[in-house]
């Protein structure tokens, strides 16, 4: 995974991407408002700034520009001042337009938002969903035929304003397996069985509540789990992606359990165009290699960022790194979950940091722990430790035994400045946390052999490693406690 995230950020190869799918010119007017109109109840905005940017489908392939990726774009757009307007934007940011085409019996589709004092006060939507002819239909597809064996991947920004029709649709399937190239849709229509063929679909909970025979209770996991399932076996897709908003999103593979993605934005300003981000990002790490589930935790990161600018925004690969960084230093030093800690070590291995593990029940931290933990936290990036409950120790140590509970010892523990992370578990060897978070080095102190290490034949089947340091001589937990009692019997 280290080699894709390395990709992902650092290499200058460029993924080819097609994206297929409605285009729309976003305008925007800016000022304030400070005064109410005589002629009516409503409030008089004093302009200081105009601009324009990419909407729909153009602003999935402006994400993806952002991204470093090359775009060619494929739509229709009106034979008008808009489209003019939106094509020379669209050219601005190096997108590809060969895919564009112009019709005469409809307008370019547009959205012009009021913003006062950073907030929307009014949307004018310009628009008609009238089917577009079979003469356009006949281009797209042409072009689509053409253009899909060499790209990397294809997405499919569905606004439902006419652009994917049932024939483009199923143009861009059957191309796409012929070709053997992923397919990542954002659905509009509530008949999912139109996106059949496609490899993950992106819908809001909104999309799936309409798409299924299903009612989906407030927050019920096992509806949303049974009307994933729906989908799944209607579209034959290998995942689905479903958005929730500050709720986050929900990851449902064939067979699999259901993964969800809490989210993770720390101010939201504006969320538009943030499924369009979404879309980008997630389609952009799957087509570079990224499983479904490291890609879901990217473009999830993606839109934390993006929900914090005003207007149709877009992220940069820059700004995901920044972030996933402050995630990190945001939950140093803290003891986590599970699902917690698989995150931050995505995170960290995003950034390239090599991942150290250790376990102990650390009953009572004596010099030799600090030095040990020193010296482990030396041969990487992050440390991680696996600390035994109280109920493990006591399955190794006896009744007697732990002397401080699990909660004193892990607050003990994160207080070392060696320490990144801290996570409890219950069994009586740390295998099944091994299997889990897979890091780069396991250590262990130089009394066991290399062999008898638990956890050795996990991490060098991955392609990981393990390491035995030194152990101080004269410490140890049990020797402490034996001259503890000695002390407490001669007085």
């Amino acid at each position: 995974m280290k080699e894709k995230f390395k990709f992902f950020f650092n290499s200058n190869e460029r993924p080819k991407i097609l994206v297929v799918g409605d285009l729309i010119l976003d305008e925007y007017i800016w000022g304030g408002v400070h005064r109410i109109s005589p002629e009516a109840p409503v409030p008089i905005l004093e302009t200081r700034s105009e601009n324009l940017a990419l909407g729909g489908a153009a602003n999935v392939a402006n994400n993806l520009v952002g991204l470093g990726c090359e775009v060619h774009l494929c739509g229709a757009i009106g034979q008008d001042e808009k489209g003019d307007k939106l094509l020379q934007t669209i050219h601005d940011r190096s997108i590809q337009t060969e895919g564009i085409f112009r019709f005469v019996h409809r307008p370019t589709t547009s959205k012009m938002r009021i913003i006062a004092h950073n907030q929307q006060i009014l949307r004018v939507d310009k628009e008609d969903n009238r089917p577009i002819t079979e003469e356009t239909e006949k281009k797209l597809i042409q072009y689509i035929n053409q253009i899909i064996p060499g790209v990397d991947g294809i997405i499919c920004s569905d606004y439902h304003k006419g652009i994917l029709t049932e024939k483009v649709i199923k143009a861009i399937m059957h191309r796409a397996q012929k070709s053997k190239k992923p397919v990542i849709v954002d659905p509009k229509s509530a008949d999912f069985a139109l996106y059949k063929g496609a490899t993950v679909i992106t819908p809001n909970l909104r999309e799936v509540a309409r798409s299924v025979p299903i009612k989906i209770k407030d927050k019920d996991e096992e509806d949303l789990g049974r009307a994933a399932e729906y989908l799944l076996n209607l579209t034959k897709a290998q995942a689905i992606l479903i958005t929730q908003g500050k709720d986050g999103m929900s990851l449902y593979q064939s067979k699999e359990k259901p993964i969800s993605i809490p989210t993770v934005a720390k101010e939201v300003f504006d969320v538009t165009g943030a499924g369009d981000t979404v879309i980008s990002v997630f389609g952009m790490a799957v087509f570079v290699g990224f499983n479904f589930e490291e890609a879901a935790w990217l473009s999830n990161m993606a839109a934390s960022v993006v929900v914090g600018k005003v207007g149709t925004a877009v992220v940069t690969l820059e700004e995901i790194n920044e972030f996933l960084h402050e995630e990190m230093l945001r939950t140093s030093h803290t003891v986590l979950g599970l699902e917690e800690l698989k995150k931050i070590i995505g995170l960290a291995k995003s950034t390239e940091k090599k991942v150290v593990f250790t376990n102990g029940c650390f009953d009572i931290i004596h010099g030799g722990h600090i030095e040990f933990l020193q010296k482990a936290k030396a041969l990487g990036d992050i440390l991680i430790v696996g600390l035994n409950t109280d109920q493990s120790v006591k399955k190794l140590k006896g009744e007697n035994r732990p002397i401080k509970s699990e909660k004193e010892r892990a607050n003990i523990l994160s207080a070392l400045k060696y320490i990144d992370y801290i996570t409890l578990f219950d069994e009586t060897t740390p295998e099944k946390l091994i299997r889990e978070i897979r890091p780069d080095i396991l250590v262990k102190g130089d009394d066991y052999k290399i062999d008898e290490v638990v956890g050795r034949e996990i991490v060098e089947g991955y392609g990981a490693k393990v390491e035995l340091i030194p152990i101080v001589q004269g410490h140890s937990t049990t020797q402490t406690l034996e001259k503890i009692l000695e002390k407490h019997k001669a007085s």
